[in-house]
């Protein structure tokens, strides 16, 4: 994998693009524009066990949504709230609901029309990636937290290799401004469970 410089991430950014990698070419997701991460198929994660192959699904119903507060322009701070723009989303790449995986867990994001920012980089049309694990609620209209529940991937990531405690965990991807706050609209993914042997 390519390793970037953050210098060249942030020139990347503001020449509109800062996901240095070729078009989305895998088999999971929508098609994307040249912002998004390739797709090479299963990884490390999707592992192989007991008559399953990589990546096998299990029989879980779909996962309920996370209650998320209605999504306001400005806040009454002042702060005017990046808009986002129509159409855009963000997505898994490699994994889908129900799926049952191994540690180390590897979390492709997916990103389609939009652009990837690091944060404190106010570009429009741009944002980072904010990976929410086991979170049921959160707030559309503040800054997402930092802790192991919500990562943060400030300097314009686009997949992380997680180890989780066995067992089901749900993951959501929200896009973050520069000061970590969601878009309006929110630019969120499906909330989906894993289960992680």
């Amino acid at each position: 994998m390519k390793t970037v410089s953050m210098a060249a991430l942030a020139a990347l950014a503001l020449a509109g693009c800062a996901n240095p990698y070729p078009p989305h070419q895998g088999r999971y997701g929508p098609p994307a524009d040249g912002c998004a991460a390739p797709c090479t198929g299963p990884g490390p994660g999707m592992g192989m066990g007991a008559g399953m192959g990589p990546g096998a699904m299990s029989n879980m119903p779909s996962t309920p949504p996370a209650q998320v507060s209605a999504s306001v322009a400005q806040l009454p701070s002042g702060y005017q709230k990046a808009a986002a723009p129509a159409g855009a989303s963000v997505y898994f790449v490699n994994l889908r609901n129900g799926m049952v995986v191994n540690n180390p867990v590897r979390v492709v994001f997916g990103l389609s029309g939009m652009g990837v920012a690091p944060a404190g980089v106010d570009k429009p049309g741009t944002g980072h990636h904010h990976l929410l694990v086991d979170v049921a609620a959160w707030d559309a209209n503040a800054p997402l937290p930092a802790n192991d529940q919500h990562r943060h991937f400030g300097m314009g990531q686009t997949e992380v290799t997680l180890t989780l405690p066995p067992g089901p965990h749900t993951l959501q991807l929200v896009l973050g401004d520069q000061n970590h706050i969601a878009h309006h609209p929110p630019v969120m993914s499906e909330r989906i469970t894993v289960q992680v042997r």
